[in-house]
């Protein structure tokens, strides 16, 4: 059946209270879609930084703060006291943010840091009229496609999530591997983007060497750059290959943050770590939190992924040989089973936050 072939609408009674309710919901809804917009424009501008004092400002106090328009800065205010992002007092016509809205919008230390999560979320709607072309064709869309927003948002976002967990709960939860990593140990890091996750490690565990590797050329050069800053150069090498190519073997420890299921041939890439492993290596990936079920996933984490699993990571894994598209909710079956499609032998839940899955496989 074609598109000029569906079916006649079918007359259904209908409920006026659940129809406005869906309405009124509906327009909630625009007004999030809306708010990403601003909450990136509050972060670019430094209008959450001017406010993270506590102290109570007017439209012309936030404006001169931050070397803006007036009237910009007025109906930002409004519009983020409308969504409860700060506080309005109509008697002194102040604004106000709160000190948790101000922890997760201008605290980067915070694990609750929310600014890069906003602006992946902004750049991959402003791609997304490229995604609706294809889906009517089945063609995929790289990530080196997308905007600059998707590539230095999604860094942000899972940036604050690894510097919250990885040394501290992650890589301990791994039959020992951190015992490894500090007497020295060679690991690589695949699908590394900016070398977050890379340096992170390097910079804990001085007498191991490390080996980030992304299809993305210019994901690469930022890493290459940020290792320069960090001081780990030295010990950290960021090479440009695919996941079903990178360079090494004999590897103490092989990871995947956030990536395996953007992979066009995720059985390929498993396939390439089991060869460049140790023979007591251990492989460890990171994936959104998913269950196994559609139904585990009808929560505020499961439709933010499938939104950017529609959006983002399904195009990118039909852009690339295979597009098995597993998926950003493709749960912890779904990677068992691209495992032992590999070779693997032994697979177990290790880890998780409410927004990851930690998963340890081993030959």
């Amino acid at each position: 059946m074609t598109a000029t072939e569906l079916p006649a609408p079918v007359q259904r009674p209908i409920d006026p209270e659940k129809l406005m309710g869906f309405v009124f919901r509906a327009v909630d809804e625009v007004g999030a879609t809306l708010n990403t917009a601003l909450v990136v424009m509050g972060d670019a501008l430094g209008y959450y930084r001017a406010m993270a004092d506590g102290t109570a400002v007017t439209p012309s106090e936030l404006a001169e703060r931050t070397g803006t328009d007036e009237h910009y800065a007025r109906e930002w205010l409004a519009a983020q006291a409308a969504g409860s992002y700060v506080d309005y007092d109509p008697e002194i016509r102040r604004y106000t943010l709160p000190a948790e809205q101000a922890a997760a919008l201008t605290d980067e230390s915070s694990p609750a840091y929310l600014p890069g999560f906003f602006q992946l979320a902004h750049g991959t709607v402003r791609d997304a009229a490229a995604v609706l072309e294809a889906a009517r064709t089945g063609d995929g869309i790289g990530w080196h496609a997308h905007s600059g927003d998707v590539h230095v948002g999604c860094e942000r976002f899972f940036r604050t999530m690894y510097n919250a967990h990885l040394i501290g709960e992650w890589l301990p939860a791994l039959d020992g591997v951190v015992q490894k990593l500090a007497r020295g140990a060679t690991v690589a890091d695949v699908g590394c983007g900016h070398g977050a996750s890379t340096i992170l490690m390097a910079q804990h565990f001085p007498r191991s060497t490390f080996v980030g590797s992304d299809y993305h050329e210019g994901s690469i050069a930022v890493a290459r750059e940020r290792a320069e800053r960090a001081g780990v150069a030295d010990r950290v090498r960021f090479e440009v290959a695919p996941a079903t190519g990178f360079s090494g073997t004999g590897f103490d420890l092989v990871t995947m943050f956030d990536c395996l299921h953007d992979m066009g041939d995720p059985v390929g890439a498993a396939r390439h770590v089991k060869e460049t492993l140790a023979a007591d290596g251990t492989w460890m990936i990171v994936e959104p939190m998913a269950g196994d079920r559609v139904e585990d996933n009808l929560n505020p984490v499961g439709r933010t992924y499938y939104g950017f699993s529609t959006l983002l990571c399904t195009p990118a894994s039909l852009s690339q040989d295979v597009g098995l598209a597993l998926g950003t909710q493709a749960g912890p079956a779904r990677i068992r089973d691209v495992a032992t499609a590999a070779g693997f032998r032994r697979f177990r839940p290790a880890a998780n936050t409410p927004f990851n899955n930690v998963l340890e496989v081993r030959p």
